[in-house]
C-alpha cells in the first residue's frame, strides 16, 4: 500500500468512533463476553505473570477478567510510558494499589515493582485477519514485544466491530498470537 500512514490513520479515527459510539449497555455485554472468554480459554494464565492495560476510549474493559486472574493467584501489571521512544514498562498492578496519573492520563501503578510479563493482554484499535493490530500510532506494544529476549505470549482484545480485511503490516509490526473478542477466540491466520 502506498500511502499506509494516511490510510491507517483514517481507519483509526473511524474505529475508534465506532467504539466510543457503542452505548454502555452494549459495551458491558462485550466486555463480559470478551471476559469470559479469556477465562474459558486461557486457564494457565491464573498461574502467571499478566501484563495487562487500563481502558481508555470505548476499549474492552479488562478489570473483571484481571481481578478473576488476581485472586486466581496471577501477578498483575500495568504499562507506563516512561520515555516515547522506550519500551514500556510494567508495574506490578492489583485492586486498591496506589496509582498515579500517568501519560494520556490514564492510571497507572505508583512506586510498585517492575514486572517482567509471560503474557500481554493488548488493546486493539483494529485487527486483521492474520492477528496484526492497529494501534493509537505510537508504536509502543511494537517496541515493547521487539525488546523481550523471549517474546510473551501476546492475546489482543477488541470488539467484532474493529475488524479489518487488512491492517497491511509494515515490517516493525508485530502480529498477535491471539485476538479474543466478543465472538470468541482466535489463534494465528484467523
Amino acid at each position: 500500500m502506498e500511502n499506509w500512514q494516511a490510510w491507517r490513520k483514517q481507519q483509526r479515527e473511524r474505529l475508534i468512533a465506532d467504539r466510543m459510539a457503542v452505548s454502555e449497555a452494549q459495551h458491558r455485554q462485550w466486555s463480559i463476553a470478551v471476559s469470559d472468554f479469556l477465562r474459558r480459554e486461557f486457564l494457565v494464565l491464573q498461574t502467571m505473570k499478566i501484563g495487562l492495560y487500563w481502558p481508555f476510549r470505548g476499549e474492552y474493559d479488562p478489570r473483571s477478567a484481571s481481578r478473576y486472574f488476581w485472586e486466581s493467584g496471577a501477578t498483575l501489571a500495568l504499562p507506563e510510558v516512561v520515555d516515547r521512544h522506550k519500551p514500556l514498562v510494567f508495574r506490578e498492578w492489583w485492586p486498591d494499589a496506589p496509582m498515579k496519573t500517568g501519560a494520556y492520563n490514564i492510571p497507572v501503578p505508583q512506586g510498585t515493582q517492575r514486572i517482567e510479563p509471560d503474557v500481554l493482554i493488548i488493546p486493539v484499535v483494529g485487527f486483521d485477519q492474520k492477528g496484526y493490530r492497529l494501534g493509537y500510532g505510537s508504536g509502543y506494544y511494537d517496541r515493547t514485544l521487539a525488546a523481550y529476549p523471549v517474546p510473551p505470549l501476546t492475546i489482543g482484545v477488541a470488539f467484532e466491530i474493529q475488524r479489518l480485511e487488512n491492517v497491511h503490516p509494515q515490517q516493525h509490526d508485530i502480529a498477535m498470537q491471539y485476538v479474543v473478542t466478543e465472538a470468541g477466540m482466535f489463534k494465528g491466520d484467523f
